[in-house]
């Protein structure tokens, strides 16, 4: 079986061929790929690895808008291609990925021809847009210690979080001082400690409460 019956399980035989003749490109961590103010080419399918999105505010500030992992799609790539609109935030490879691009034209046709295609497109675009959702109502009413408890308890491994204080802020939406500031205060609390890239949950209890905003 080739990578469409794999990644998008429920496509069509005649659509799963096409998609499968697409070469698979593997891309190093760090790699962009695509940036403010660039027109989607075409639509990326995730194989393997984390691609992550952010938008860039007229501060510099950014934030983490939402990642892409395997099964998963780009609303923003999405948006250009059905609506002709350039990219407004940022995509990175966040770890080394593989990923497959469907021409624009190809991707065009399987809207208007497979079933099976337009239904996965807009199954994970309507995900998507209630992530964003989700993001926009912690950001708006959860308040920054809840975000951040929240954010340490989702990336722990062994309770260890390895992330500098601008990735945590581009994560949660705040500012990298706002960050310092809660960590430190955690630190006096008890409930982490940090070193340089590293923060360790040291009472994961309460952190579950505070992030549940007891």
């Amino acid at each position: 079986m080739g990578w469409a019956g794999t990644a998008l399980p429920g496509l069509d035989a005649a659509t799963r061929a096409r998609l499968d003749a697409l070469p698979a490109q593997d891309l190093p961590r760090g790699t962009r790929l695509f940036a403010p103010g660039d027109r989607a080419r075409g639509f990326a399918i995730v194989l393997a690895g984390r691609v992550e999105v952010h938008l860039t505010g007229p501060s510099g500030r950014e934030i983490l808008l939402y990642a892409v992992e395997p099964g998963e799609s780009c609303v923003q790539t999405t948006l250009g291609l059905l609506g002709d609109a350039p990219y407004t935030a940022e995509a990175t490879a966040a770890t080394d990925i593989r990923v497959v691009s469907v021409p624009a034209a190809l991707f065009h046709a399987l809207m208007d021809g497979s079933s099976s295609f337009r239904a996965f497109v807009f199954r994970a675009f309507a995900a998507r847009m209630a992530d964003m959702t989700a993001l926009l109502e912690r950001v708006a009413f959860a308040r920054v210690e809840a975000r951040l408890a929240a954010a340490l308890l989702e990336l722990a491994a062994d309770d260890t979080v390895r992330i500098t204080q601008a990735e945590l802020a581009a994560r949660i939406g705040t500012a990298r001082e706002v960050v310092s500031r809660r960590l430190e205060a955690m630190v006096r609390q008890g409930l982490v400690e940090t070193d340089r890239g590293r923060i360790r949950l040291s009472n994961r209890a309460a952190l579950l409460r505070l992030a549940a905003g007891v």
